[in-house]
């Protein structure tokens, strides 16, 4: 049995639902209640530098776009989450969804963190309780994700109906489409902290403008253990529909094919 065979049946074997890691990277405790919990599998990190110029004006002004080494980037993320529930409920009880991220890297306060352009959900119900009470772009996506022990193929279109913060879609806009197919290529490595892999992946904390201040929101994870990774993107429409500058240069990508998180309760920050 090969070694990426002998993880996946490790990975069938266990039933974990909460990780064990209750710091961030940085040291420092959660700062609100971690009711939720679940477990990232089968998941691709693409990241594209583009013009902080270009990509400033979609930004919140609390927030501050951040940078490194000039560049702006903007990240797709296509994952499954398993075990998703609260923390401490029985398996019964628990349910999986696949999800699909379209994000930046920003600062608010000091503090590095994330700002989502939009999020797509392949559950309906969830998509809706998500975008209520986060007040993130959530919508409800048709996904399919299929794997096997050499790949994933991972697609995704977005409904007509927008179940977040968004308005409805006016009817020719262009579809939300993300259809690509990826698989690890190489050893399992946790990213050090002075690399951009680290810059990219180790962010515990998500930002919100609203009309009242900023929410936040944060999750608690062991350290990202990434694969470099062999991607085909058939299509992408993801930048267009977000109305974002569409990136020109190869993306930085990596896989990770499980980790176990824990999600709080989103909170506003106050002046």
């Amino acid at each position: 049995m090969t070694d990426q065979n002998e993880r996946r049946s490790r990975r069938r074997s266990r039933s974990r639902t909460d990780p064990v890691r209750w710091t961030f990277t940085d040291g420092s405790s959660p700062a609100t209640p971690h009711v939720a919990s679940m477990t990232w599998r089968d998941g691709l990190f693409c990241h594209w530098p583009v013009d902080p110029d270009a990509l400033r004006p979609h930004v919140p002004d609390e927030l501050t776009l951040e940078t490194r080494d000039g560049d702006a980037w903007l990240s797709v993320l296509p994952f499954v989450l398993t075990n998703v529930g609260f923390r401490g409920a029985p398996p019964v009880t628990r349910t999986a969804v696949a999800e699909l991220n379209v994000r930046t890297y920003v600062r608010y306060r000091g503090d590095p963190g994330l700002f989502f352009f939009s999020i797509d959900v392949g559950s309906p119900l969830i998509a809706a309780v998500v975008g209520r009470t986060t007040r993130l772009p959530v919508y409800h996506a048709h996904m399919r994700v299929s794997s096997d022990d050499e790949e994933v193929a991972f697609r995704s279109t977005r409904s007509q109906t927008a179940t977040g913060v968004r308005p409805q879609f006016e009817a020719d806009e262009p579809i939300a489409r993300f259809d690509a197919t990826y698989r690890p290529d190489g050893d399992v490595f946790r990213p050090e902290p002075d690399t951009l892999a680290y810059w990219l992946v180790e962010r515990r904390r998500f930002y919100a403008a609203e009309s009242r201040g900023v929410l936040t929101g944060e999750i608690a994870h062991d350290p990202w253990p990434l694969q470099p990774a062999d991607v085909t993107i058939n299509e992408n429409t993801m930048f267009e529909v977000n109305d974002l500058p569409t990136p020109t240069d190869e993306p930085v990508v990596h896989y990770c094919g499980e980790l176990p998180m824990t999600g709080s309760v989103p909170r506003r920050i106050r002046d």
